[in-house]
């Protein structure tokens, strides 16, 4: 094992610390944003087909600006400011940023493309206090629908693998007119093997919008979540996560633009990357009242949406609201959820704890005040 990867595991503790003082301030209070996407730069160095997030012309975000909306949401109480783009790499005050985010005590996390990655510009990453970093790669072998190839990529996986101190997460893309499915599938053994997390993406349109998967494709999601080794052995998709396969529309609240915010390169906030122009107010106005009423907004696009960081931010206010339902829902194998008494022990406690919680908020405010928040 190289030195990266020992101060990797080493670090690994404080990150779990931060996300835990993510999830213990989600489940005490909905009044505040548990993730923000954030972009420092439209342009992009490549052109995949089925992308409508990027241009080769826009100039940085002035870093002083970025520095003044990356202040603004922890004002708000922002947890997590994911940096995304366009391709963030190109911003050339791209550490500055991370470092303000991190002077907040927020965690900071980087989507790219992985093509301007090196040892020196992941070592600054280290510097500048990264959390976790990801890559969706489309295929083994490069095409004209996408150039995110593990072909050209495995290299710069092998530097990070020998030089980052910070997550890595692979997102192995199933979808997305990829004519080989079982791409997925080599790129998720490959992360696997050089010790990165995994995940999938299931293909949306150009509004962000559900497309029914084959039943190959299928296959080869169900393949790569065995790879994941869950920590209940008997998980496998949700109900929810099924219905996305199938192409079936989904019942749930989402609460962008509220727990999870999309700052543009323009410093407006969206619902999502998929759903820009709403509500479409400049993130210096942003105030505790657009929280609150974007929090209830009911939308439209929700029942056949793909995008799955707005799905996680909304779980963890499932877990909060309604702990019983939703615990069971998820620890539940295939389409039918388990009677609590055919739950294992450990969930059964974990489900206990989080009901009495929701009654009487105790846990919240003992980990929190365990964690210095309260």
């Amino acid at each position: 094992m190289n030195l990266a990867a020992v101060r990797r595991r080493i670090g690994a503790v404080p990150r779990r610390f931060r996300e835990v003082r993510m999830f213990a301030k989600a489940m005490r209070s909905a009044r505040h944003p548990i993730l923000a996407q954030i972009i420092p730069t439209r342009r992009c160095n490549l052109a995949c087909g089925y992308c409508n997030e990027y241009d080769h012309v826009s100039q940085p975000v002035p870093v002083e600006e970025m520095l003044r909306r990356i202040d603004r949401l922890a004002a708000l109480g922002t947890s997590i400011v994911t940096i995304s783009g366009g391709e963030p790499l190109l911003h050339p005050e791209l550490d500055l940023i991370v470092s303000r985010i991190r002077r907040h005590k927020m965690i900071a996390t980087l989507i790219t493309n992985g093509y301007l990655l090196n040892a020196k510009r992941i070592q600054q990453l280290n510097r500048a206090g990264l959390h976790q970093l990801q890559i969706s790669i489309d295929n083994v072998m490069p095409d004209e629908i996408s150039k995110k190839s593990l072909k050209v990529l495995d290299q710069r996986l092998r530097w990070l693998a020998e030089y980052a101190e910070f997550d890595v997460n692979i997102n192995a893309v199933v979808g997305s007119g990829i004519e080989r499915a079982e791409d997925a599938l080599v790129i998720a053994r490959r992360a696997l093997a050089l010790g990165f997390g995994i995940t999938t993406g299931v293909v949306h349109d150009g509004c962000g919008q559900l497309r029914a998967l084959s039943e190959h494709e299928r296959w080869v999601l169900d393949e790569i979540t065995r790879l994941r080794k869950p920590l209940f052995s008997f998980f496998r998709y949700n109900r929810f996560q099924e219905n996305l396969v199938r192409g079936i529309p989904n019942d749930w609240k989402c609460h962008a633009g509220s727990r999870f915010l999309y700052i543009c390169e323009n410093g407006l906030v969206h619902w999502c990357s998929q759903q820009r122009g709403y509500p479409g107010i400049p993130l210096e106005k942003y105030s505790t009242a657009d929280l609150e009423r974007e929090y209830h907004t009911v939308k439209s696009c929700a029942p056949l949406c793909t995008i799955n960081c707005v799905h996680q931010t909304a779980l963890l206010d499932e877990i909060r609201e309604h702990p019983r339902e939703t615990i069971v829902q998820l620890l539940s194998p295939g389409q039918q959820p388990l009677s609590p008494a055919e739950l294992p022990a450990s969930v059964r406690v974990l489900t206990w704890l989080f009901v009495t919680n929701s009654k009487s908020g105790w846990f919240s405010k003992a980990a929190l005040r365990l964690l210095g928040l309260d």
